[in-house]
């Protein structure tokens, strides 16, 4: 399945699908996100930038997302490389519970990383929930840095940074 899939730019039309993926993860372990975030207003946010990709089943099911994201808070988290800027941030990356463990999260941050490196960016950065072993192994195929921690959000996160 994930093999057919195309990572795809997400469009007005797929924001309702969006937004429920996005509420799928409410309460899930190591999520942070709630009822009001994301929101339409982040939805809003990213499609203006061009910064909202999708992938969908062979069925037209909304199976995936990741966002590349403008965030000035974490961007001027003192953890990033000077020499490897201009860098860019991912976020925002669910899958759907019934499509996890597939490869689909692997697949949309490469996808991301390199669209970010289209886009001009030396690096790539994000935050990880310190205690999200599953995540935290998911990244490990990547070979990211730890640079840094810090709480925000309400969590303990890992700062993980890597050159593109």
């Amino acid at each position: 399945m994930e093999n057919e899939a195309r990572i795809i730019m997400a469009t007005e039309q797929d924001r309702a699908d969006i937004l429920e993926l996005y509420r799928m993860q409410v309460g899930r372990e190591f999520c942070p996100w709630t009822m009001d975030y994301p929101s339409n207003d982040t939805i809003t946010f990213d499609l203006k930038r061009d910064a909202l990709f999708i992938i969908r089943d062979e069925d037209g099911r909304l199976i995936g997302a990741i966002s590349l994201e403008d965030d000035p808070d974490v961007d001027a988290l003192p953890y990033w490389s000077p020499s490897l800027r201009p860098g860019g941030e991912l976020a925002r990356l669910a899958v759907h519970p019934d499509s996890q463990n597939l490869g689909l999260a692997k697949k949309l941050l490469q996808f991301g990383m390199d669209k970010l490196k289209e886009r001009g960016c030396r690096s790539v950065h994000f935050l990880v929930n310190r205690l999200n072993e599953k995540a935290i192994r998911s990244y490990a195929a990547f070979h990211f840095n730890v640079v840094g921690e810090c709480f925000m959000f309400e969590q303990p996160f890992y700062c993980y940074e890597k050159a593109l």
